[in-house]
Formats: C-alpha cells, sequence, structure tokens
C-alpha cells in the first residue's frame, strides 16, 4: 500500500513512547513456533536512532521524542541492580546528537525513561540516583512493567512477570522513592489487570503516573473474540482511573499484536481511515475521561509497526482528533507530554 498524504502537517508533535533496540540476540533465543508478539519483534528487532530519524522525519511535524525503557544496552557485567543504567548512558548519546542541531529542530530522547527494578524495595533508590546521574539532565522516571496473564499464550516465553506487581509491598517499598526524588512513573499492564493501577494511584496520590497504551485492550490467545464483550468492563475501570488526578494516559499501543486491532501484520497496509474507525471507541473513551491535558497519542515504535507504518499511525491520531479544538490538539500531540515529561522548551 502506498503511504497516505501526511494531514495537518504543520501540527506540532512530541512523540512521548518509542524505543530504540537491539533485540536479535533476544530473539533467536526463543524457537519455533513464533509467537505473535516475538514476530512483531522480529519484524523490528533493530531500531536505530537512523531509523527513529527517518520515521519522525517523514513528513508529520515531529519536534522530539521521549524514549521509553525496553531493557537494551544494559551495562555488562555490572551488578544486576545497575545494568539498566547502561540504556540511560546509550540513549543520552542518542541525545546529544539531536541535541547538537545535526538534524534541525528535531530533539531525539529529549526525555529519558529508564527501568529500576522497584521489587528491591529500599534498594532501588541508589539505582534511581544512578539513572538520574548517568542521564544527564534528561532522565525523567521510570517503567516498571506489570503485564502479566494466566493464559501463558496471551504474552508468550519473553514475558516473565509474577501476577499483581503493583500491590506487592515490597514493590511499594521502592515505589514511594520515586516522589520523593521528582520522577514520574510509567505503568504497562494488561486489560483485566487494570484494578492493580488504581489500587496504586489511590495509595499515592501525589505520584504522577502515565498509563500506557489505552490500559492494553486484549484480543488475541484466550482473549481472540472477546474485545466486544470486554469493552464495558475496560471502559468502566478507565473511567474509574481517571478520577485520579495523578493519572495521565497514553493514547497508541493499539496496533500491538496481542490487542488484535488488526489481526494482521506486520505493517498490515490498512488505511488511516481504517484504523481511526477501529480505534476510536477507545481513543474516544480515553480522551473523555481524561481530557486532553491528560491525555497524549503515542507512537509506541516500533512495536506499533505490527499494525501501521509511523505515517499512517500519526495520520490515523488526526483523524481521531478531528473534532478536537486548536487548543486540545496541542495538548494531546505535545502539550501534555511536554508537560508530564518536562521539555516544554521544545514548544517555545
Amino acid at each position: 500500500m502506498a503511504e497516505e498524504a501526511i494531514l495537518e502537517p504543520d501540527l506540532p508533535i512530541i512523540d512521548p513512547h518509542h524505543h530504540l533496540w537491539d533485540l536479535r540476540p533476544l530473539i533467536g533465543a526463543f524457537s519455533e513456533p513464533r509467537h505473535p508478539f516475538l514476530e512483531t519483534l522480529t519484524h523490528s528487532a533493530y531500531y536505530t536512532f537512523d531509523q527513529l530519524l527517518a520515521d519522525a522525519r517523514g513528513g508529520h511535524n515531529v519536534v522530539g521524542t521521549v524514549f521509553m525503557e525496553c531493557g537494551a544496552f544494559y551495562r555488562a557485567g555490572a551488578d544486576p541492580a545497575m545494568k539498566p543504567v547502561g540504556e540511560v548512558e546509550y540513549v543520552g548519546g542518542v541525545a546529544a546528537q539531536g541535541a547538537s542541531g545535526l538534524y534541525g529542530n528535531f530533539r531525539p530522547c529529549a526525555a529519558i525513561i529508564g527501568h529500576a527494578d522497584l521489587m528491591l524495595g529500599d534498594g532501588a533508590r541508589p539505582v534511581l540516583e544512578a539513572l538520574t546521574a548517568a542521564g544527564n539532565g534528561r532522565f525523567r522516571g521510570i517503567r516498571h512493567q506489570a503485564a502479566w496473564d494466566a493464559d501463558p499464550a496471551l504474552l508468550g516465553p519473553a514475558f516473565h512477570i509474577p501476577a499483581h506487581v503493583y500491590l506487592s509491598d515490597q514493590f511499594r517499598l521502592g515505589f514511594r522513592h520515586l516522589r520523593e526524588l521528582g520522577l514520574t512513573f510509567d505503568a504497562w499492564l494488561l486489560e483485566p489487570q487494570l484494578g492493580d493501577l488504581l489500587d496504586l494511584a489511590r495509595a499515592f496520590p501525589d505520584q504522577p503516573i502515565c498509563l500506557d497504551h489505552c490500559g492494553s485492550p486484549l484480543g488475541t490467545a484466550s482473549y481472540h473474540g472477546k474485545l466486544h464483550e470486554r469493552f464495558d468492563i475496560w471502559r468502566e475501570n478507565i473511567r474509574t482511573i481517571a478520577q485520579c488526578p495523578n493519572v495521565t494516559i497514553k493514547l497508541g499501543g493499539l496496533a500491538m499484536a496481542f490487542c488484535g486491532l488488526p489481526e494482521q501484520g506486520p505493517m498490515a497496509g490498512l488505511s488511516s481511515e481504517t484504523l481511526a474507525g477501529m480505534w476510536r471507541p477507545y481513543i474516544e473513551t480515553c480522551i473523555e475521561a481524561f481530557g486532553p491535558d491528560r491525555a497524549m497519542f503515542e507512537s509506541n515504535y516500533p512495536v506499533d509497526k505490527w499494525g501501521a507504518s509511523y505515517n499512517t499511525l500519526w495520520n490515523t491520531f488526526k483523524r481521531l482528533a478531528q473534532g478536537a479544538s486548536d487548543v486540545e490538539k496541542r495538548a494531546l500531540f505535545a502539550g501534555t507530554a511536554a508537560r508530564l515529561y518536562g521539555i516544554e522548551e521544545l514548544l517555545t
């Protein structure tokens, strides 16, 4: 399918969620048959700064990005707790490339979200401090994933996270250090787990939390064919979480393989008009619940490459925001991300 013409090419965008990685050694560790999510990664196993640059400067007005941790470029030979510092060091170099002005006004990785194992409890604090130091002023917070399901076929062998991480007392011992250090928290878990995030957000009302990927509705494995059936459950949870003023939400991640929106891949070739029709109930629910000032569109690239090219993805979001005012669009496409991650200077 030919690339679409860019809609609203002058609209400033801060992409608040993308990765940089080399997952080829990881993918090679898993045997056949391929799990759909691993198949997603196979087609995006190596996502470099050059690839990000090509995507972000492909027609949309992407002025900057936020890097999201993905377990890449960890320090070899370091204490296990400190290995993630290597990822922030690597991404800091990419950010410095962009800050040089060599690529015009584009500022990649202007904010960096790393990872620290909060199950270390109080032992997480020195890791958070090391990440902050490594970030050279760009480190903003962490993500600690909690995606889990009783059906092992859903996520596949790449995920070994136990159930109910966010409810763990040990996790919360580590979590409390985020607020003390002025750091944000990105949460990734699946639709049936949304109650865990609600409990966490209520327990720490002063901690800024961002819920990734619309809360990850599910449409594969044992959830195949159940998106419609579970929509009301998802919507009620989203509306309840939105009552917590410390939570924002990322509008995206729906092109991941296990969402089933679409089931085809990779880069299914569907038009932005088709994808907008498929995603509208989820995106509109999130915006209505959180409001534009607490919601932001995200690429989740290269993972969402499964269902859409970078240009088609942002065209889809622009179609979904057609009824929004100019002020609301500015928030959804850049302002909310700039405020949450402390990179307002990109919009001046």
